[in-house]
């Protein structure tokens, strides 16, 4: 490595800053792309771990969020492919994804930035409960941790936790798709985007 080159404390520091400012929108992408929360929390994990053992070798790439969302997105196959032997039907999706996996649109910023408004009209989806949408909104989308979230609904944090869990269990369940509500849909969940976007400014 040149001389010049940055010192390992210098490149957690890089992480971190790539961290704070693309974490949202990188797992936005994930769940859109692998359409599972956990699955994708997992799998931007592992990319930014896989980020910090190659950058220092192979250099910083130019466009580092790509570069993590395709991390991640083969992170997630291959946790997938392990998964097959206990399940049949992962290993279906698990080839569906590594044929999506050629295409080359994940350093298109328009595409990136609009998944952060899918998830938070999927985390508002009428099919959740009202009382977890807000809380999923807050959680995936802005970023809070669940005890931030028990705090502002004045609920204990483990409640909290199994509010999230079966809000997440309902949008798998009932197949809700990550995408932006038509005009016709729009009004039976703008109140909830409303109310995330209240708390997050107020």
């Amino acid at each position: 490595m040149p001389s010049d080159s940055p010192t390992p404390a210098q490149f957690h520091q890089l992480l971190d800053s790539v961290y704070r400012a693309e974490s949202g929108r990188i797992l936005a992408t994930l769940i859109r792309l692998l359409g599972d929360f956990d699955l994708a929390e997992d799998a931007m994990q592992d990319a930014f771990a896989a980020a910090l053992e190659r950058w220092p070798k192979d250099g910083v790439p130019e466009n580092p969020r790509a570069w993590l969302i395709s991390t991640a997105r083969f992170k997630a196959i291959d946790s997938l492919r392990r998964r097959a032997r206990f399940d049949a039907s992962q290993e279906k999706i698990a080839a569906q994804l590594e044929a999506q996996s050629s295409g080359n649109g994940l350093s298109d910023e328009d595409e990136i930035a609009d998944d952060r408004l899918r998830l938070l009209f999927t985390c508002c989806h009428p099919a959740i409960a009202p009382e977890a949408r807000i809380a999923l909104a807050l959680r995936e989308v802005c970023g809070l941790t669940t005890e931030e979230i028990a705090r502002a609904f004045l609920v204990s944090a483990p409640a909290m936790a199994q509010r999230i869990v079966r809000a997440k269990a309902r949008i798998r369940e009932a197949q809700i798709p990550y995408q932006v509500p038509t005009p016709e849909e729009l009004p039976e969940r703008l109140n909830t985007v409303l109310q995330v976007v209240y708390l997050v400014f107020d």
